[in-house]
């Protein structure tokens, strides 16, 4: 039974990796991986040296280490007053209207926030308006773009996280929250040395799976967000691959980024469970 999903994993994951030895390659499309001419690191050194390849760097672990901070203390926060909440009505509504954005695509997200964030007919620069504050570019100002970026992703996926601390929660025994309360301990107490700690390895968890992504700051998002007014704060690595291989076919310079990409994900992925082993007694198996 196992078979049939064996080889889509095969076929799907491992088979393309033969596909990495076109970063050490001039490739051209016509001649294939096999006849393309061999070239060493040339693809690499011409990334390294691309001129905004500094800004471009820092752009994508800036981005991406907000998103990664937000996308844990937001849903800590919110699982810990949505387990405050004693009505289970109100608490599945509520639960229920912060997961939606996580089933809805950027494409469609991106038109909304366009729509929402226009400095003309924004629903947002009118209420500014309204107030006395000039129209801000949100999506077109190197100042508040990175912003915009870092808090509608996690706007878009805190919900998912907050269901998966929800669940840690269920796991506290309840016996300790009444312990605490005889000895006088209040709420802020409790959540302290009861709650926090009982998250802790879910709280591990997750933090050692986003380490991965600290190259990954969000490509959907961001391309159909920015513009070249913005390339300054928010162009990153992604971005940059996508208009160098799909809009002037430099495929062996993008499969080039691709690899150095995956390269440090693993280092850090394998540093994170290290930490994790040492410092929290956490291990995978």
């Amino acid at each position: 039974m196992l078979l049939p999903s064996v080889f889509i994993l095969i076929i799907y994951s491992y088979f393309p990796m033969f596909g990495i030895s076109i970063a050490f390659q001039k490739f051209i499309p016509s001649k294939g991986i096999l006849h393309s001419p061999f070239i060493g690191w040339k693809n690499f050194l011409f990334f390294f040296e691309l001129p905004d390849i500094n800004r471009i760097i820092f752009n994508t672990i800036y981005i991406a280490s907000m998103k990664m901070l937000m996308g844990l203390i937001v849903p800590i926060v919110v699982s810990i007053l949505l387990n405050e909440i004693r009505k289970e009505y109100f608490k599945r509504i509520f639960q229920t209207l912060v997961y939606l954005p996580h089933f809805l695509s950027w494409v469609l997200l991106g038109g909304i926030l366009i729509d929402i964030l226009s400095p003309s007919t924004g629903i947002l620069n009118q209420f500014l308006g309204m107030i006395g504050i000039d129209p801000i570019y949100f999506l077109g100002d190197n100042r508040w773009f990175p912003f915009v970026i870092v808090f509608s992703d996690v706007w878009k996926e805190f919900g998912f996280s907050t269901i998966v601390y929800l669940a840690a929660l269920t796991s506290i025994n309840p016996s300790l929250y009444e312990a605490a309360e005889i000895d006088g301990a209040n709420r802020w107490k409790q959540t302290w040395h009861i709650t926090l700690p009982g998250m802790l390895p879910v709280i591990i968890l997750l933090t050692t799976l986003s380490l991965g992504n600290v190259l990954n700051a969000g490509f959907d998002q961001i391309f159909n967000l920015y513009s070249p007014q913005v390339y300054e704060s928010g162009d990153i690595i992604d971005t940059l691959v996508y208009r160098l291989g799909m809009e002037q076919m430099q495929y062996g310079v993008a499969t080039a980024v691709g690899f150095f990409k995956s390269v440090i994900s693993f280092i850090f992925i394998s540093l994170s469970y290290f930490l994790a082993y040492r410092l929290a007694n956490y291990r995978i198996f």
